[in-house]
């Protein structure tokens, strides 16, 4: 992490902080990443429309009564909704918001013309490509909330406190080979929730897993045709698996809930993906897919553990669950999800989720379905067994299972055993970045190790084991890791002579010991404890 990149983590987890004492974390994010999204939102316009007015020896906030400022501002508007998706005034952007704030007087009053100015930036994209975008980002920042302060001037002195200070901060937006912002962005996401309790994991996943998962999902390539999160949360996944290649084509993702859905997209503008390059939906993934036609490259997900679904009959003759004979039970949707991204997983695909440690060995439909995938498909690749207390909100052991649908070794199917290898902090538990590296050293060992050899490099000692689809189903296809990586640590013999040696010294210092305490209590005329 740079010095630069450090420092502007620590500014705006500060501004944040200003809100921390009126409000519960949950809403103070929402503000606090809205207000970011709105001043970068704001100086990209102004950076665009300067570009397109260089021409004419003009700057944006010298249109504001110009001669031709109408044919200007038309010219600007069309060229800015097809570039950036949305148009924002000279008078809207976020610095002039700011500096009226700070202007002293009856005039420094502006939370409705910041209001509006929100409203517009919505509206300004309705009937254009981006609308469906744009639409409702700002719907979580209620600038009427009594929790930013009992009267009108509390609330609008607050607000004109935060945007003052991130008005005097310089997000590098300008710099294209820059993310400065987008990367600080996301340490916010992750302090929010590191302190959100159960409901982090509703939005996001430790950048630890993502990481994990994203190197799983592109071993071997450096572009990406698509990649999708059928529960995509805050976006992270999604972003992390960009970081791991040269380009990603088109971003999938489905997201339940509409705050979460709403700082996805703000998640992913901010990480400058264009809007025309990414599709997020705000359903239910199970109950109403929203990708159904689409095959994707690469999926990652981090599902919320062990879901109710409704599990309805209807579902039998749903493509993603027909071919199975069962539906996930209606209390663990787990396999539901995983039969769902299955269904998704193009040809040449990848994918690899994050799931409950039970998902590797309960009974039921649950164990029929993993039957199915391993026996009839051969789609499962590899399962990997993490640390428990990893994530927020929840101290589950889990584990990664990683599917193709095309496997180069179908003989065989790879565990890895590195629920040992961490590092506890406070009161979490960290996978190391050797602990990352070694773990992903072990899959690439074994994705390009040749099949037809009799023993696979990835089968390391107490760690690792290649084992053949012959012992899975003789195990009738339990996946428990501890049944093939074999992580037992005999305990050194125990020198029984030394061991009787040690406690008749213990004897012989017990009995100083009560001798003294009787002579104690001699002198003192009591009688003695034993």
């Amino acid at each position: 992490m740079t010095e630069q990149t450090q420092q502007l983590q620590t500014q705006l987890w500060n501004i944040a902080n200003t809100l921390r004492g009126k409000m519960d974390a949950d809403d103070f994010r929402d503000y606090i990443l809205g207000f970011i999204f709105y001043k970068y939102l704001s100086t990209k316009m102004e950076l665009y429309a300067n570009e397109i007015l260089e021409p004419d020896n003009l700057k944006f906030r010298d249109l504001e009564g110009h001669a031709q400022e109408d044919a200007y501002l038309e010219a600007v508007k069309d060229a800015a909704l097809d570039k950036l998706g949305y148009f924002l005034l000279p008078s809207e952007l976020f610095t002039e918001l700011a500096k009226r704030g700070n202007s002293g007087g009856k005039h420094n009053f502006i939370l409705g013309d910041l209001a509006k100015v929100l409203t517009h930036i919505e509206q300004s994209t309705m009937g254009s490509e981006s609308e469906e975008d744009f639409g409702n980002l700002f719907e979580d920042l209620d600038l009427t909330s009594s929790k930013l302060g009992k009267s009108e001037n509390d609330k609008n002195e607050l607000i004109v406190k935060v945007l003052s200070h991130l008005d005097e901060i310089d997000f590098d937006i300008a710099n294209a080979d820059s993310d400065l912002l987008g990367d600080a962005y996301e340490y916010l996401i992750g302090k929010f929730a590191s302190g959100a309790g159960k409901k982090a994991g509703e939005f996001y996943t430790p950048q630890q897993v993502s990481n994990i998962l994203a190197q799983l999902v592109t071993q071997g390539k450096d572009k990406l045709k698509s990649v999708y999160d059928p529960t995509c949360g805050s976006g992270s996944l999604l972003l992390r698996v960009a970081k791991q290649v040269k380009e990603v084509s088109a971003f999938y993702g489905q997201e339940m809930n509409p705050t979460t859905y709403n700082l996805c997209r703000m998640n992913m503008i901010m990480h400058d993906v264009h809007y025309k390059r990414f599709d997020i939906k705000n359903e239910n993934t199970l109950e109403k897919p929203q990708h159904e036609d689409l095959r994707f490259e690469a999926i990652v997900a981090n599902p919320p553990f062990s879901a109710k679904w409704s599990a309805s009959p209807l579902f039998m003759s749903d493509d993603r669950f027909a071919a199975y004979g069962k539906l996930a039970p209606s209390s663990k949707a787990d396999f539901a999800f995983v039969q769902h991204m299955v269904h998704q997983l193009a040809d040449n695909g990848t994918m690899a989720c994050v799931l409950p440690h039970g998902v590797l060995f309960r009974g039921g439909a649950e164990g029929h379905i993993r039957k199915y995938l391993i026996q009839d498909r051969n789609y499962l690749d590899a399962v990997i067994g993490l640390p428990a207390n990893i994530f927020y909100g929840t101290s589950i052991p889990t584990c990664i299972l990683v599917l193709k649908k095309e496997r180069k070794d179908k003989d065989n199917i790879l565990f890895i055993d590195a629920s040992q290898h961490f590092e506890k902090v406070k009161t979490q538990n960290m996978l190391r970045e050797a602990d990352i590296s070694k773990l992903i050293d072990t899959y690439q060992t074994y994705s390009c190790h040749s099949e037809h050899s009799e023993e696979s490099p990835a089968t390391i000692d107490k760690y690792s084991y290649v084992a053949k689809l012959s012992e899975v189903a003789e195990n009738d296809y339990n996946l428990n890791i501890p049944r093939y990586v074999d992580t037992f640590e005999e305990e050194e013999p125990v020198d029984l002579a030394v061991v009787s040696k040690a406690l008749k010294a213990i004897d012989t210092d017990m009995a100083t010991t009560d001798a003294t305490i009787t002579d104690y209590c001699n002198q003192l005329g009591i009688d003695t404890p034993f």
